[in-house]
């Protein structure tokens, strides 16, 4: 237990059946983890200490029903202090409080409430009015209680409103995006069909093209034509040289023939043959006729050059 002083008695030797008085403590401090550890310590006197604040697990003494802070130096009491559902006579006379936590709301079960001498909001002073007699601290803590509920009241419906509107916010931001993107898909589309429809104009223009090019060549083709085959004369009957064609062959087939058949007859095997000999004896006939016919014609064109 924290003191100006140094440490003194135990709580447990404070301890008066149900109530402990910590009053007249020179307190800084209050020693709430002693004071969890006495739940039969429903009835608290913390008066006429140097208390600036209560500590925020100070709320967690759910066991209290009647609680004296008088004549410290409060400034404002915890966030939470509505956790003390228990509480039934709170004293908070000659502080420096000025408002109080919205969760006071919560202390449905007190039934005296003083705040007199305290720097109080114009408007909770006057809902507090004086705590002069025994009647007018129980009309306090009515008084109060509604208070703080209507304050509670609305700012349960200020955080409804808050949180309806981040709600609608939020749709808002949800229809918006669903119109961009399906506005962005459409755009997508629309683009897509476009270049589809001129991609197909692009091929159409080169079938067309390309037909047209065609026909154009096929027309030069057949102009060029019909001046050479006016211009040449008719070709000459096809039969004739067919017919010519075939004695050549004949003749070139029979001197191929003659000519195996004398070498077959001169260098082979086959020269003693009768048939050999005759060939060979016709080639030497031959032979001999032609030299005889050159020697005539030496003959005949030395009397002409004399």
């Amino acid at each position: 237990m924290s003191r100006g002083g140094g440490k003194g008695p135990s709580l447990k030797d404070k301890l008066d059946g149900n109530e402990l008085d910590l009053s007249l403590c020179d307190l800084n401090e209050v020693p709430v983890r002693e004071l969890a550890a006495l739940p039969k310590a429903t009835i608290l006197d913390l008066s006429c200490n140097n208390l600036i604040s209560l500590p925020s697990d100070f709320c967690s003494l759910m066991h209290l029903v009647k609680l004296d802070l008088s004549k410290n130096r409060l400034q404002q009491l915890p966030l939470d202090f509505g956790r003390l559902v228990n509480l039934q006579h709170l004293d908070l006379l000659n502080n420096r409080l000025v408002t109080l936590p919205v969760s006071f709301a919560q202390l449905k079960n007190l039934k005296w409430l003083d705040l007199k001498d305290n720097p109080l909001d114009p408007v909770l002073a006057k809902v507090a009015g004086d705590c002069l007699d025994e009647k007018q601290c129980k009309q306090a803590a009515v008084k109060v209680l509604q208070h703080m509920k209507a304050i509670q009241s609305e700012q349960d419906r200020q955080r409804q409103r808050k949180l309806q509107a981040e709600r609608e916010m939020e749709k808002k931001r949800e229809a918006e995006q669903r119109a961009k993107e399906a506005q962005e898909r459409e755009l997508r589309k629309r683009e897509k069909a476009e270049e589809k429809e001129r991609r197909r104009r692009e091929y159409d223009a080169q079938k067309a093209a390309k037909q047209e090019m065609e026909k154009k060549t096929k027309k030069e083709n057949v102009q060029t034509r019909k001046p050479a085959s006016s211009s040449r004369p008719p070709p000459p009957p096809r039969h004739k040289h067919s017919w010519s064609r075939s004695v050549l062959r004949v003749l070139l087939f029979a001197l191929f023939c003659v000519l195996c058949t004398l070498a077959a007859c001169k260098l082979t095997e086959l020269r003693r043959q009768p048939f050999c000999i005759s060939v060979n004896t016709l080639y030497e006939d031959v032979l001999a006729a032609l030299q005889n016919h050159k020697t005539l014609q030496n003959l005949l064109q030395q009397n002409s050059q004399q």
